[in-house]
């Protein structure tokens, strides 16, 4: 007997809808029992990890801080992968726009006006682009795998981040610690409140708001939608192919690289090595997680933000490790895809004899 997948007939709708819901309540189960086995009580660990981020102002604060950047990634990437692009190194690019927004802040501190902070904007969000542009030209000029280009230069980014903050943009007045000098006055994203809330937020949902409305109401959203579902359709169409890969590099590397801008000269308020607790690779699950809908990757944002602030009260509360975090994101991956996989396949055991049949061998 050999196990196989058979290709549904046809797809279930509502399963389509309901695989985020499963894929989180899979999760929980298999979380759970994992606290389990390593001693510790599971329901007081998921109450840790998924609700009390939710019990106290100042948490919800940290929450909507990490949804920003989660959610701003997010949406470009959803587009990406709509169409087919695959981009997984939002990463890099995430990196390499703060390193570029921060161009101003290091070299013309200086310059403090609105317009210092609408240039490092500007500059994250191009930097970001740039940096995608590598894997975008690889791909359409030799045709090489985007998946693997894009994952390298992640590696190539963050150490480019590492050896600026310790030799030439490294501050004067810290010490020889790995850092640049603070970003002040207009450098800075306005903040609200006591907490760390700040303007980025607004950016992000404006941005998801928008690619929402791009993908249901413009032509440049229908030819993402029928290349990435029906390429020779596309084709026929007149919807090159190589224009769509650049178009989508450019777009979530922007987006990538202005979130990058944006944590720098928001919560962290500065250029380390450690800028990021991995929002490019979290923002792949939040795009799946939210069916590649924009509307839908603002909820899974939200969701993964809470998994970062849990985590780190399970990490203080019970004494685990702060890979706990990473093991939640894996899992719910892990599930997503696989519910996924069986919306449109079924598991089904054929004889050994039938298979040999079915790929023609004459024995």
């Amino acid at each position: 007997m050999q196990l196989i997948l058979e290709k549904r007939a046809q797809a279930s709708g509502l399963m389509n809808l309901l695989s985020p819901v499963l894929a989180i309540l899979l999760t929980v189960i298999m979380g759970g029992l994992i606290f389990a086995a390593m001693g510790k009580p599971p329901l007081t660990a998921l109450y840790l990890y998924f609700i009390d981020p939710l019990t106290s102002w100042w948490s919800i604060e940290e929450v909507l801080v990490k949804a920003g950047p989660l959610i701003l990634i997010g949406v470009g990437l959803a587009v990406c992968f709509k169409a087919n692009v695959w981009n997984i190194g939002a990463e890099g690019q995430f990196t390499a726009g703060a390193l570029m927004g921060a161009i101003i802040p290091v070299l013309w501190g200086e310059w403090q006006s609105p317009f210092a902070l609408v240039a490092m904007l500007f500059l994250g969000a191009l930097g970001g682009a740039l940096f995608a542009f590598i894997p975008a030209w690889l791909k359409t000029r030799f045709g090489v795998n985007e998946i693997l280009t894009s994952l390298m230069l992640v590696y190539i980014a963050q150490l480019l981040l590492d050896w600026m903050v310790r030799g030439p943009w490294n501050d004067p007045h810290g010490y020889n610690f790995p850092k640049s000098a603070s970003f002040e006055g207009w450098h800075l994203l306005p903040m609200w409140g006591d907490g760390r809330m700040h303007l980025g937020l607004v950016v992000s949902l404006v941005a998801a708001l928008v690619l929402f409305w791009v993908m249901r109401h413009t032509l440049k959203g229908f030819e993402v939608n029928v290349v990435g579902s029906a390429p020779r359709a596309g084709a026929f169409a007149g919807f090159s192919q190589t224009k769509m890969v650049w178009f989508c590099f450019a777009l979530s590397g922007g987006l990538a690289g202005l979130a990058g801008l944006i944590e720098v000269a928001g919560p962290v308020g500065q250029l380390q090595p450690n800028i990021s607790p991995n929002y490019g690779f979290t923002a792949i699950i939040v795009a799946f997680l939210g069916r590649l809908n924009p509307i839908g990757v603002i909820f899974a944002g939200l969701l993964l933000a809470i998994s970062y602030i849990g985590g780190e009260g399970v990490q203080i509360e019970l004494g685990i490790s702060d890979k706990t975090t990473q093991v939640f994101q894996g899992m719910l991956l892990f599930f997503i895809l696989m519910c996924d996989t069986l919306i449109l396949y079924r598991l089904k055991w054929i004889s050994t004899q039938s298979s040999q049949q079915a790929i023609g061998d004459p024995s």
